[in-house]
Order: C-alpha cells, then sequence, then structure tokens
C-alpha cells in the first residue's frame, strides 16, 4: 500500500538498521549489493535525517513514554515526516504516541 500510494516516509536510523539486520543477523544473510540496492529504493522515498534537533526531540519522547531511546528515536522521525501511523513490531500494536499509531505489520 504504501509504495501504491507513495505515502511511505522513513529516517535515515532505519535504513542503517534494514542494511546491518540483512547483511549480519539473518540467518542467511543477504548479499551486501542486494541491500544497498534496497536502501537505494527505499531512499526514493522521502528520509528524515537524524540531526541534533531529532536526537533531542528523542530523548524527551523517551522520558515521557519510557520507551528505549531507539525507538523513540523512530517514533521522533516519523512525528517529523508528519505521520499519523508507524509501522514497527518494536512497540505495542495499537499504542498512541504523540498523534502516531503504532501498527505492527506481522500482527
Amino acid at each position: 500500500m504504501l509504495w501504491r500510494e507513495r505515502t511511505g516516509a522513513l529516517s535515515t536510523q532505519v535504513l542503517q538498521e534494514f542494511y546491518v539486520v540483512a547483511t549480519r543477523k539473518l540467518a542467511t544473510p543477504m548479499p551486501r549489493p542486494a541491500a544497498r540496492e534496497i536502501v537505494a529504493l527505499y531512499g526514493e522515498w522521502p528520509v528524515v535525517q537524524v540531526d541534533v534537533p531529532l536526537v533531542l526531540g528523542a530523548s524527551e519522547l523517551e522520558e515521557r513514554h519510557r520507551l528505549s531511546f531507539w525507538n523513540a528515536l523512530i517514533v521522533e522521525a516519523a512525528n517529523r515526516s508528519g505521520a499519523t501511523r508507524l509501522l514497527t513490531e518494536d512497540l505495542q500494536h495499537g499504542r498512541e504516541i504523540e498523534g502516531i499509531t503504532i501498527e505492527n505489520p506481522f500482527a
């Protein structure tokens, strides 16, 4: 749906995490050129850069909502992008944080 409607956005952190997991942590790691190709494809979406204001906002979100810092960074990037939904398996499905509804695509 996100590809078809061109409504997705992500952060540089998500691209980095994808690359590491895909090439190092899977039972059968993805070849690095294939992983780079996927990163490049997703890089065509709007990408939120992790910068100092994002880190500071995430640190406040972490404290306010009792999140891990890394999850708070993803939520803050989603907030900055204007998202109303965040697809992740790392947070509670259905939870709302700062106006963003968490959806587990595997639930």
